[in-house]
């Protein structure tokens, strides 16, 4: 926007992309009325990253912005996918888990947490919870006919709200084991006060022998760069360091290798490294994977 605009309050003139978004947002239609697809959405914009459809112009035009700065998002995105699948095989498999609760789930794809843990074990519980409207409309569509999975919408940075819903409760028994899935959803909680008590007050609320698994954008220059293109969309974007992304787990135990880099992870049963072929993720070239700013871990809550 220029000076003048920003002062007098005048609208800029609109270039030929806005013309060209505008043109192809009339011919999008959303399945709600309540979904907005005028403003980008971080569910969308990493569905499209992960090559799904389910999103908008908006939410392409984001996207494209960020690939911009970090060209080997779509990777990093799957590379993410694979810590969450991972993750939740591991905790079914060798940690005997089997409740989830999955907050900031996004948009159904391959292999879904309640997929992975109820292949393994059919009476897995999993409760899924994101604030996008288009992910109720498809998360419920999908889960019609699985009544071990359920969908709610809530906010991550209004944990008690959250723990105080009667249909988390009568879906989740809060006396046994539950894995806390945080998967590429904090560094959008730009406060790091009210980041770091919304994860304490959620791992407060579980019995010990549960997990905390997180992923996160790890602070460089291109991770505060693509936080800048998400500003300007109107979302928030707050990558760490990598001590600031360990206070997560303060008071917690890590598992196998602990805080690592994505690239670098492995759960523990897997210690040299994780097959392509073990959950059907391709992650590519090694060498671009491992320079991908981005850090995960599992603990567990021994109180």
């Amino acid at each position: 926007m220029s000076q003048s605009a920003a002062r007098t309050g005048d609208s800029p003139e609109p270039t030929a992309g806005d013309a060209a978004m505008a043109a192809e947002q009339l011919e999008e239609r959303p399945p709600s009325p309540d979904i907005d697809i005028t403003k980008p959405h971080i569910a969308r914009i990493y569905d499209y990253l992960l090559g799904g459809k389910h999103n908008y112009a908006v939410d392409r035009q984001t996207a494209e912005q960020v690939l911009k700065v970090i060209p080997d998002a779509p990777l990093g995105a799957r590379l993410n996918r694979r810590f969450l699948i991972e993750s939740v095989r591991w905790m079914v498999q060798e940690a005997g888990v089997r409740q989830f609760l999955d907050i900031g789930s996004g948009l159904p794809t391959q292999q879904n947490v309640h997929e992975v843990a109820q292949s393994i074990d059919p009476d897995a519980k999993v409760v899924y919870v994101d604030i996008d409207p288009l992910v109720r409309v498809h998360a419920e569509a999908l889960l019609a006919t699985n009544p071990n999975t359920i969908f709610l919408t809530g906010d991550l940075r209004e944990p008690e709200e959250l723990l105080g819903r009667p249909e988390l409760r009568d879906h989740l028994d809060f006396t046994k084991p539950i894995a806390l899935l945080l998967v590429a959803v904090l560094h959008f909680i730009e406060d790091d006060q009210q980041a770091y008590a919304t994860v304490k007050t959620l791992c407060d609320a579980l019995p010990a022998g549960s997990y905390l698994a997180i992923s996160h954008a790890l602070k460089e220059e291109s991770t505060d760069q693509a936080s800048a293109v998400y500003q300007r969309g109107g979302l928030s974007g707050r990558p760490r360091t990598e001590e600031e992304i360990r206070r997560f787990f303060d008071g917690l135990t890590f598992v196998g290798r602990g805080l690592a880099r994505a690239a670098d992870w492995a759960p523990p049963d897997r210690p040299y490294g994780i097959a392509e072929s073990d959950n059907g993720i391709s992650i590519g070239d090694p060498e671009a994977v491992r320079k991908l700013p981005g850090l995960c871990a599992i603990a567990r809550i021994d109180r």
